[in-house]
């Protein structure tokens, strides 16, 4: 659908082109958002726009919103709130908002905000340049929101924001039923990209200098889903052999994939990691409750014992293996047996981190309407519990690291306090962040350096002992000179299972 309304911009001559125009995308939310941002960002660029100077105002600015909950909503209205005084002092100024938040909202943003200028959707952020011209053009506001996905987000161009790391998607959308979430009615049904298309951009990327990928979906271990004909079953070796394919790939020194789903996640996903030496022992999968009872209310098709059992078979097949988690505190009838019995999978899982979440009621979802919503005060006393539990496994696993050797991927803008202590940061292959002296070795974002842990805090790592060994790369040369990967539309993902050849290789 499109619509247009009339917003309170006052008439004036028409601006020039969007040449010489600068802008700023502003994103909140998941990696997902993380990697439409990029596109949203080489979109612009394509179409003559210049990315704003750190600490300058821009010609346009993008808010790419998060719906998941209510805080997300609360944060971004107060941000579109900020920006009203320059709007009325500068008319030309343009204020653009996409994503979920504007998928759910759709009409009724501009209610709440009538100076903003484009209300795009989850399905349609290639029509981000053209509507930003017609609402110029006609002193307009633009909403257009699509009810499925107009173009796969990886066919449109990106400017991606690092030279040594980057996101690849190879799913949008989701099939999963899960009561509390709103993400499948604002991103739709899963839809997969073919596996050529997703190697071709992960071969692109490696020939301009990135060392690591991290691979997307709102269900990761689900690829193949759409490849099925009707009738047919689906690969459900798709997801293992794509990693195995990453593998094949030269110069490709890490891969990582975000987030899995327990339910799906099979033993040949375990062996393709242990096995494919760019795959990184590193794995985040979202428990969300560790009750059976609220597992069944939360529409999660597996249960606690069968979490564990993929934990501990991750474990034996890789033992160094850092496990992240996502867990829901205070989901509506929640008893405290029920909270006990996730502090318990808590201890038995051991976490290295865990992301952890106060239940939020989104109007659309099944659990809005549930009984037993939950007193704030229940649901912050338990969060704080589960905190001072997972604080103190992380502490644990951390220091059990004090003495092992640790290759780094050199970060940029991870430890805040890095100016001041004369340390850098980077990246261990289990993706713990490592804070570290580089010596007279001077290290940049991108270069790989080992080194030895000394310290440890729940949150991260500290490794003040010498450099073992510093490797200078492609990627530390691109960053040094301000250059950024960019990739170009890679093609649509047609319908149907693909067409395989024949080949001695993994291929799918």
């Amino acid at each position: 659908m499109t619509s247009v309304l009339t917003n309170n911009n006052p008439a004036g001559e028409l601006p020039g082109s969007g040449d010489g125009r600068t802008y700023q995308v502003r994103t909140y939310g998941c990696q997902m958002n993380v990697h439409d941002s990029e596109r949203l960002a080489g979109l612009l660029e394509a179409a003559g726009y210049h990315r704003a100077p750190e600490g300058t105002d821009a010609d346009v600015v993008v808010f790419n919103t998060c719906a998941v909950r209510e805080n997300a909503d609360n944060k971004l209205y107060g941000n579109i709130s900020h920006l009203a005084p320059r709007k009325q002092a500068d008319p030309d100024m343009q204020i653009a908002v996409g994503g979920c938040l504007a998928q759910k909202d759709r009409e009724g943003l501009l209610q709440k905000a009538p100076w903003v200028d484009v209300v795009f959707g989850t399905h349609n952020i290639g029509s981000l340049p053209a509507l930003l011209d017609r609402a110029r053009h006609n002193r307009q506001a633009q909403v257009e929101i699509e009810e499925s996905l107009r173009e796969f987000p990886s066919t449109l161009p990106a400017a991606r924001e690092s030279a040594y790391a980057a996101w690849v998607s190879i799913s949008v959308g989701c099939n999963n039923t899960c009561t509390f979430c709103i993400v499948p009615s604002l991103r739709g049904k899963e839809v997969d990209r073919r596996p050529d298309d997703i190697l071709a951009e992960v071969q692109s990327l490696v020939d301009q200098g990135v060392l690591e990928i991290t691979l997307l979906g709102q269900n990761v271990n689900a690829y193949g889903v759409s490849f099925a004909d009707p009738g047919t079953p689906r690969d459900r070796g798709a997801f293992a052999a794509l990693l195995r394919q990453c593998g094949d790939i030269d110069g490709l020194e890490r891969v990582r994939f975000t987030s899995p789903h327990p339910a799906e996640f099979t033993d040949d996903v375990i062996d393709a990691m242990a096995q494919t030496a760019n795959v990184c022992p590193a794995l985040h999968m979202p428990l969300q409750s560790g009750s059976d009872r609220m597992l069944k209310a939360m529409r999660r098709s597996y249960r606690a014992e069968k979490y564990l059992g993929i934990i501990d078979r991750v474990r034996a097949a890789m033992p160094h293996a850092a496990i992240t988690t996502d867990i829901i505190v205070g989901f509506p009838g929640e008893t405290e047996d029920d909270f006990a019995a996730t502090l318990d999978v808590v201890r038995q899982a051991r976490f290295s981190a865990a992301f952890t979440f106060q239940y939020s009621k989104r109007p659309g979802t099944p659990a809005a309407e549930l009984d037993g919503q939950l007193p704030k005060a229940v649901v912050q006393e338990r969060y704080d519990r589960l905190i001072e539990l997972q604080e103190q496994i992380s502490f644990e696993e951390n220091t059990a690291q004090i003495g092992r050797e640790v290759e780094l991927l050199v970060a940029t803008g991870e430890g805040r306090k890095d100016a001041s202590t004369s340390r850098m940061s980077g990246r261990a292959r289990d993706g713990r962040l490592v804070h570290f002296t580089p010596g007279d070795a001077a290290p940049r974002p991108g270069d790989i350096v080992t080194t030895t842990v000394t310290g440890a805090a729940p949150h991260h790592l500290i490794a003040d002992a010498p450099l073992l060994s510093h490797r200078r790369t492609r990627a530390g040369d691109a960053h040094a000179a301000g250059q950024r990967p960019r990739t170009v539309g890679l093609g649509l993902p047609p319908v149907g299972r693909p067409q395989i050849e024949e080949t001695t290789g993994c291929q799918l």
